[in-house]
């Protein structure tokens, strides 16, 4: 049976990269760290996301940092191939794999049963000309009848989503629900979740932001973006111009905002992150929850790990039940 994967997971300013690090310590035999934090994904881009520096990683191998140019856009499908290769290559040189991020996404393509189907131009552009020309509620009522699970959970009014819909249906021969994501891991894995008391997480995200800017983040961005963004690199392209932190000093830089400004907004905007990123995992009820003020957390963990070895957690619905600190 293969080891159980642990993922570090939950809303930022945790502490999640401490604990993935003092967990790669801590377990019996090597372990390696797998990045599932959409945005330390790209070089250059270490102040705004947190990143851990090199000479702070304790020795621990890191994977899926730094593999992106800023200009490049993301793609959770690309990464899922290239973390599970990762993973797999964890696995046979005999060491665990400890995933650390808070991008809920990323995680579930990571663990779960997701599938990505591709994508064809022609028969997009073919679905898009019927629903022009037949109506979106014609295209509807054929899904409908092809899938009848979808087309009540996206609704006659959505035409990108019926579309693209339509077009899996086509691509795949299979029904577009076939190819949702399941709660249902591809590997034997546990995601301890760090959980914090609202006031307390808003104390650390005000910290953060407050570090971030003292230590050079204004800088990063300028060296990053490029001159028509208001600084003097190559340039950050969509996916990377959203991240909270960047997009804000985006806006300073074209003078939508004051430099006061984008600070604050930084703030606000790391705190409603957060508060998203735990409503993300909240949903899922195989989550571990810890809370990362504790001053056993690392003990905590490891036995939450140790239970996910042995097969003595309790199946998701069936065990006490925790409301989330920071709900």
């Amino acid at each position: 049976m293969d080891a159980v994967i642990i993922a570090v997971v939950g809303p930022t300013a945790t502490g999640k990269s401490d604990l993935g690090l003092d967990l790669a310590e801590a377990l019996a035999g090597p372990a390696e760290i797998v990045n599932a934090d959409a945005y330390q994904l790209y070089r250059g881009m270490d102040i705004g996301t947190a990143k851990v520096r090199e000479q702070e990683r304790r020795g621990v191998p890191h994977h899926q940092l730094d593999v992106l140019d800023p200009h490049e856009d993301a793609s959770v499908a690309r990464y899922q191939a290239a973390a599970r290769a990762d993973i797999a290559g964890i696995e046979a040189r005999g060491a665990r794999a400890v995933v650390v991020g808070g991008s809920g996404l990323y995680v579930r393509a990571l663990l779960d049963d997701m599938n990505f189907p591709g994508t064809d131009p022609g028969v997009r552009a073919r679905l898009e000309e019927r629903a022009e020309r037949e109506g979106r509620r014609a295209l509807h009522e054929e899904l409908a009848r092809l899938d009848p699970a979808a087309a009540a959970s996206i609704g006659p009014a959505n035409t990108r989503r019926i579309v693209r819909a339509l077009e899996v249906i086509e691509l795949t021969g299979a029904p577009y629900t076939a190819n949702l994501p399941r709660q249902e891991y591809v590997r034997p894995a546990v995601q301890l979740g760090l959980d914090c008391d609202r006031a307390a997480l808003d104390a650390r995200v005000g910290a953060r932001v407050e570090r971030m800017w003292d230590t050079g983040l204004v800088d990063e961005v300028r060296r990053l973006a490029s001159p028509e963004q208001g600084g003097t690199g190559p340039g950050l392209g969509v996916t990377a111009a959203r991240a909270v932190g960047y997009a804000e000093i985006l806006a300073w830089f074209r003078g939508e905002l004051t430099e006061h400004e984008a600070r604050e907004h930084i703030t606000a905007n790391t705190r409603r992150l957060a508060r998203k990123q735990m409503g993300w995992f909240g949903r899922d009820p195989r989550v571990q929850w810890l809370d990362a003020a504790s001053p056993t957390l690392l003990d905590d963990a490891l036995q939450v790990v140790a239970a996910a070895g042995a097969g003595t957690l309790p199946r998701p619905g069936e065990g006490p039940v925790r409301r989330s600190l920071g709900a």
